[in-house]
């Protein structure tokens, strides 16, 4: 099912980043060429490693990024679409598209200007499209409490899925080993695990009302509400300042509703907070 990683691949990529020609361009990885000859063995050698100090900050980088940000334990492909940074949050979608190889040839094809780190099929295959450290540009327009640039501090996931069904127990395990890994490589801290909806709800709905967030909050991805101490909230309790601190964008009140109803509530997504929505909502508002 996985596909070992090449360095020669990570090289590429980093290497091409380099030698952008401005800001605003993106990155391309440069095809690899590989040329194979008979080898020949004239006498055993031992060979010096390098001696770091003599590198430059560029290959310093190409090196650490080798020993850290790309799984060579899962398939490999490259997207073209990226900057670097650091994350500190994981934004899962779903692809809306008809296969996982439709949504690998997207994220390959320059004017689509857009990418993610992990695609993860319906079987659960997972495919690294990008180094975890490099910036993919996967959340587009979103906000989420102050940050406005969610694609410098997050990796994106995208779910092979239409957004019509649910999602199968073979892409939710995966899903849940490669946030497994992410968490404690990075400590992402578990309020960090959240949907595209989450940060764009007036223009994104997925992870669609089939995604288990309950599921993958259990395991410490995500955030839930503790079922069995729902309590009326007081009367002095603001529903819409409980969704600003809880990380939405209220500029468009009703989109944000609708976003935390589908993720929370999922049975009732109309614009309107219910007494049980906000119940709900007040949980969830106390655990911040």
């Amino acid at each position: 099912m996985f596909r070992p990683v090449s360095i020669g691949i990570i090289l590429a990529v980093f290497m091409s980043l380099a030698g952008c020609k401005s800001k605003g361009q993106a990155a391309v990885a440069k095809p690899l060429v590989a040329s194979f000859a008979p080898a020949v063995v004239l006498e055993e050698k031992v060979v010096a490693k390098p001696d770091t100090n003599l590198l430059t900050p560029q290959e310093r980088k190409v090196i650490f990024l080798q020993k850290t940000g790309t799984h060579p334990y899962w398939r490999q492909a490259e997207a073209i679409h990226y900057d670097v940074r650091k994350p500190n949050f994981v934004i899962i979608h779903h692809t809306a598209q008809d296969s996982v190889g439709q949504t690998i040839k997207t994220f390959q094809i320059p004017r689509t200007k857009v990418s993610s780190h992990y695609v993860i099929g319906r079987n659960g295959e997972i495919i690294q499209m990008l180094n975890d450290y490099v910036r993919s540009w996967h959340a587009g327009v979103a906000k989420w409490g102050s940050i406005v640039d969610m694609n410098s501090c997050s990796i994106g996931i995208e779910l092979d899925n239409n957004g019509r069904e649910p999602f199968p127990d073979a892409q939710i395990n995966s899903l849940m080993t490669v946030l497994d890994t992410l968490k404690s490589r990075y400590l992402i801290p578990d309020n960090n695990f959240i949907g595209h909806a989450d940060i764009a709800p007036a223009r994104k709905n997925d992870p669609s009302v089939f995604f288990p967030w309950k599921k993958l909050a259990s395991r410490g991805f995500g955030i839930w509400y503790d079922e069995g101490q729902l309590v009326a909230p007081p009367d002095s309790f603001n529903a819409i300042d409980a969704l600003k601190i809880i990380g939405y964008d209220t500029s468009n009140l009703k989109a944000a509703i609708v976003a935390f109803k589908r993720k929370f509530i999922v049975r009732d997504t109309t614009p309107e907070l219910t007494i049980y929505d906000k119940s709900v909502l007040y949980n969830i508002y106390k655990k911040y």
